[in-house]
């Protein structure tokens, strides 16, 4: 659940060089509804496409797993063929087609060569699977087999444990609580004409968003999104998530565990993607605990006292209220100290912020490294699908460098001391370290 790569897709922000103009995104709505981004890149004669939606596991309601299943299934069999057929198609032309689910959204990606013979193909594929999924019962027994198997192996995960219980500590009763991919008991429960009802009401013109970049002009691009959704049904738009409820007080959870070393995770809800406080939570957390060997929480868990190999924490920003996580993973004999540790570092970071040596360090850092992820054509179309699904202003990444260098020590510690509450902190821990020592009063059972 907490795969570093997965989780730095999202919460990575992709800066500028100084001098360097971003790309020119444009956007235009269609009849239907549906919201278009597009940014004509020329370099290599490809295009990039995402067709996403607000389908996401936030709308799979007491059927946990639904949105996972439905978008697995999207490329087993569509119209006239079925899977082999589907994958035949794509190698002919030598396009590559993918599908996904977050909480938040779910998507299809299509990369072809913008030849006519190369992409009209690919083209047709991609709308048909969008527009008639087959959904064949013998599909849908196999995928729904292959992810209760996963969800089995969960299981024997200390770290896939206590990511799971921490969202369901923080969330609670709101959408974001269960995993995406669902439960034994919820999945095992799930029929094939669910997938059916949940594609019929989410996956449509009112509820999309197509991303287009590429070797592509305006026109064409015009063209390719009605190709896409063009055949969809109108629909309407997935109803708001409901608003975040911050746990009232702090609380611990605690799982003991058969391993050498205890999984520790603690923080609360915070950070939604268009947040106003973004850039002093996000600059300040970099010193804190997003900036790898350079943070605090490293130096004071590992380089001071040895406790722990990795140690970090982050803002994971959604529509609604994204997690803030500290995390770290330690020997069984040190999870509390270890814990105790982590937690006095983040307050005293709250009460003063970083010094100025470390937040100058951190402005260098993330406005540094952009050219290393900005070198390819598939990853600029996924940071549109960002600007582009939680609707960022079209200027975001040529303004953000600008953003970042006003960040002040004081603006960070005041956005600390507002949007950080240690009193609220819901704490999990799952290891061989996570026997109680002690009875504490927000403990739950």
């Amino acid at each position: 659940m907490f795969a570093k790569p997965l989780i730095l897709f999202w919460l990575l922000i992709w800066v500028p060089l100084a001098g360097w103009a971003g790309p020119k995104i444009e956007r235009w709505q269609l009849p239907t509804g549906t919201k278009v981004y597009y940014v004509h890149n020329r370099e290599l004669p490809l295009v990039d496409i995402r067709v996403m939606f607000a389908a996401g596991s936030a709308y799979d309601g007491e059927q946990y797993g639904l949105a996972t299943l439905t978008s697995a299934l999207l490329d087993t069999g569509a119209g006239e063929w079925d899977a082999d057929a589907i994958a035949t198609r794509l190698e002919s032309v030598g396009a590559q087609l993918g599908t996904g689910v977050s909480r938040d959204s779910a998507w299809l990606s299509l990369r072809s060569l913008t030849e006519p013979d190369k992409l009209e193909p690919a083209l047709e594929t991609a709308a048909t699977i969008l527009k008639s999924p087959r959904f064949a019962q013998l599909d849908f027994q196999r995928e729904k087999k292959r992810l209760l198997l996963g969800l089995k192996q969960r299981e024997e995960s200390p770290g896939e444990l206590a990511g799971m219980m921490f969202f369901e500590a923080i969330y609670r009763d709101h959408p974001y609580a269960h995993p995406s991919d669902g439960t034994i008991e919820t999945v095992k429960a799930i029929q094939r004409q669910d997938l059916s009802d949940f594609h019929r009401r989410y996956y449509v013109a009112s509820n999309a968003v197509v991303v287009i970049v590429g070797a592509v002009e305006k026109s064409r691009a015009r063209k390719i999104a009605n190709a896409l959704v063009g055949g969809l049904p109108k629909g309407r738009p997935a109803p708001a998530i409901p608003e975040v409820q911050v746990p009232e007080k702090a609380g611990t959870r605690r799982k003991v565990f058969p391993s050498a070393q205890t999984h520790i995770y603690t923080g609360m809800p915070v950070l939604k993607r268009k947040d106003p406080d973004y850039f002093p939570l996000y600059v300040g957390n970099y010193a804190l605990g997003g900036g790898g060997f350079v943070s605090r929480i490293v130096k004071e868990v590992r380089e001071k006292r040895g406790y722990a190999y990795s140690a970090y924490s982050y803002f994971a920003p959604m529509k609604e209220k994204g997690p803030y996580l500290a995390g770290l993973q330690t020997r069984n004999d040190q999870a509390y100290p270890a814990l105790k540790v982590l937690r006095k570092t983040i307050a005293g970071f709250q009460a003063k912020g970083p010094t100025e040596e470390e937040l100058e360090a951190a402005k260098k850092n993330i406005t540094g490294g952009f050219v290393l992820r900005y070198d390819s054509n598939s990853k600029l179309a996924e940071y549109v699908a960002m600007i582009g699904f939680y609707d960022l202003p079209l200027d975001y990444l040529d303004t953000f460098t600008e953003n970042v260098e006003q960040v002040t020590v004081a603006d960070i510690a005041d956005a600390f001391r507002r949007r950080i509450d240690l009193d609220r902190f819901q704490t999990v821990l799952v290891g061989g370290g996570a026997v109680q020592p002690s009875k504490q009063p927000d403990d739950e059972k």
